[in-house]
């Protein structure tokens, strides 16, 4: 069994291999996205509201889709990735589209090293946090880079799904997960046929060490909601219950698959807040 201590190279390896599969993929749908598609859900665009101006930090950004369509929406945003293949995928996409986005390719952790500033809004989405075994400092990067008065906007795939192997047939990990899950797959959830074996290394995050978290950093919790879908076709058995709602075909709706967030961080004046 791999070092946990790893996880960083590993799970780097893994999503250098995933970028270079996923960016020619139909998943993704580049083409459309060339022409103007936003890449962004009604889920999150619902909590980002405008964001016209303002100045964004888009953490695991990927290669860049979300950070530019943000960009098109008129913010300046700053992309992050572990991926040194998806950054780099990501400074191309920028030239390709003519949108101005700043992409870094760090280690989330490591962020703090590369970049001292602060942001109207931290941005993040769909299977981010399980790549990371400190939901307590990941908290505190996302408090560290809101200014006063910012906003966080998360919106992720529930842990409840995680819970599940990956035909969804029986609960084979633990909800409260505190040991590092890894697996070796085939193919990627945008390239299932892909000839590739990928091994990564996952933590399970329930609901409470999550909003836990981020309000032990002095984050308010604004809004909460839950969904009985996923805005993408990227599970086994999934179909299209509703357009751009996908379920898992025997599970229906009966369990929820994503979960979103708005957090502020508060203004403080005369040291009181």
């Amino acid at each position: 069994m791999p070092d946990p201590q790893s996880y960083i190279e590993i799970n780097r390896d893994a999503w250098n291999q995933r970028a270079a599969l996923h960016v020619d993929s139909a998943f993704y749908d580049m083409p459309a996205f060339l022409q103007g598609k936003n890449s962004l859900n009604d889920i999150e665009l619902s909590l980002l509201g405008d964001v016209s101006g303002k100045k964004m930090l888009h953490l695991q950004c990927h290669f860049g889709q979300d950070s530019l369509s943000l960009t098109r929406m008129g913010a300046m945003v700053t992309g992050v990735d572990l991926s040194d293949t998806a950054i780099a995928l990501a400074e191309s996409l920028s030239k390709q589209t003519s949108l101005q986005a700043r992409f870094i390719c760090s280690d989330l952790f490591a962020l703090p090293e590369l970049l001292n500033e602060e942001f109207d809004m931290v941005f993040t989405s769909y299977g981010t946090i399980g790549w990371l075994p400190d939901i307590g400092k990941w908290a505190s990067i996302v408090h560290r880079y809101l200014k006063p008065g910012g906003r966080f906007i998360m919106a992720e795939f529930h842990p409840v799904v995680w819970m599940f192997d990956n035909d969804f047939q029986t609960v084979a990990y633990k909800y409260f997960q505190s040991s590092p899950i890894i697996e070796t797959e085939q193919g990627s959830y945008a390239n299932k046929d892909a000839h590739v074996q990928l091994t990564s290394m996952t933590w399970n995050h329930g609901l409470a060490e999550v909003i836990n978290s981020l309000l032990g950093t002095g984050l308010r919790l604004m809004q909460f909601h839950e969904y009985d879908y996923s805005p993408y076709y990227c599970f086994n058995h999934c179909v299209e219950a509703e357009p751009g709602k996908y379920r898992i075909n025997h599970l229906s709706d009966k369990i929820p698959m994503v979960f979103a967030i708005e957090a502020i961080k508060p203004e403080y004046h005369n040291n009181n807040p």
